[in-house]
């Protein structure tokens, strides 16, 4: 694979963001799926510089104000004064409502209940800023400069403390009426996994809380996520259901929006590799309907830690065009 310079700039180089695509800079900040990350693109020459620290402060506002020093430390070290950003994107590890630019919630910390997080950097950059779910940025990610680039119609999908997704149709993210397109996390996939034959959700069942509390109720107790992918009878029974979970779901996600390829990221699809990604392809295209047969590609995301970033440079770079 291409080191991650290599891509952005090959990718920069095609230049379909308008007027101001050739000039400026824009900023692309993570604000938690991978600590704090931020990543500063230069248009004209084609380069990324990419920062991260720890995440630091016990409040929101402790937090933004961390990550605003971060993005002025990356401004500071390339000489670029704040008034030659065109754009400022902003990765949140939660969901987010684009009509107003507000955070709805976190399920890390108390506190970010309708936070105007957008409000916050365009005052920090006076630039016009875009904040969006970290799933869906790491979608646009893939789809712009990583396994997916090119690809006009790409899902997403991440199982890690929670499983979220996103969706890139006709080149661009689809958010549908209220932002929150893509959560099939909030999917309900059956009844009585736990025996009280309650609905649970894709989330409750495959995210990392999920297999570690499926592996209990079948005997085998571990807090180690490592161990669910080792040869234990138990571990093998929790990945296998986790497989036929996972494709039904991103079977059915063929049928409703028929799309090029789908990519699975998160600490659950790092840790299970690559036969983990395989058997899920395998079983996807055994349960795709003949007429839809192709078979599709369903691979691992490759962007790593910097995804959220660089994602927000993608959607940075997409406004650009609007």
């Amino acid at each position: 694979m291409a080191d991650l310079q290599t891509l952005i700039k090959d990718r920069l180089a095609q230049n379909r963001w308008g007027i101001l695509g050739n000039q400026g800079y824009v900023l692309g900040i993570d604000l938690g799926s991978y600590g704090l990350r931020a990543a500063l693109a230069d248009l004209q020459h084609r380069t990324v510089r990419i920062g991260h620290t720890d995440m630091s402060g016990s409040t929101p506002d402790e937090l933004i104000e961390h990550a605003i020093t971060l993005a002025r430390s990356l401004l500071k070290a390339a000489e670029v004064s704040p008034d030659r950003l065109v754009r400022v994107s902003v990765g949140f590890a939660g969901p987010v409502d684009l009509r107003f630019g507000t955070v709805r919630l976190s399920l890390r910390m108390p506190g970010w209940e309708n936070y105007p997080l957008q409000e916050r950097f365009e005052q920090a950059f006076d630039a016009v800023t875009l904040i969006d779910n970290d799933a869906n940025l790491i979608a646009l990610a893939e789809a712009t400069f990583g396994v997916g680039a090119g690809r006009q119609h790409l899902a997403y999908l991440h199982l890690s403390s929670g499983v979220g997704g996103g969706l890139v149709l006709n080149g661009r993210l689809y958010h549908g009426a209220t932002s929150t397109a893509g959560e099939i996390g909030h999917a309900v996939v059956g009844h009585g996994w736990d025996g009280s034959g309650r609905p649970e959700t894709l989330e409750e069942l495959v995210s990392i809380a999920g297999l570690l509390r499926r592996a209990t109720r079948y005997g085998f107790t571990t807090d180690n996520l490592e161990l669910i992918f080792s040869d234990h009878p138990v571990s093998q029974r929790v990945v296998a259901e986790t497989v036929d979970l996972v494709a039904t779901r991103c079977a059915q996600i063929v049928a409703l929006i028929d799309p090029e390829m789908i990519v699975l990221g998160g600490i659950v699809v790092r840790i299970g590799g690559e036969p983990f990604v395989k058997a899920i392809a395998a079983k996807v295209n055994d349960f795709i309907a003949p007429q839809f047969a192709r078979p599709l590609p369903v691979v691992a995301s490759i962007l790593g830690p910097d995804s959220v970033t660089v994602g927000a440079i993608a959607d940075a770079l997409d406004s650009l065009s609007d």
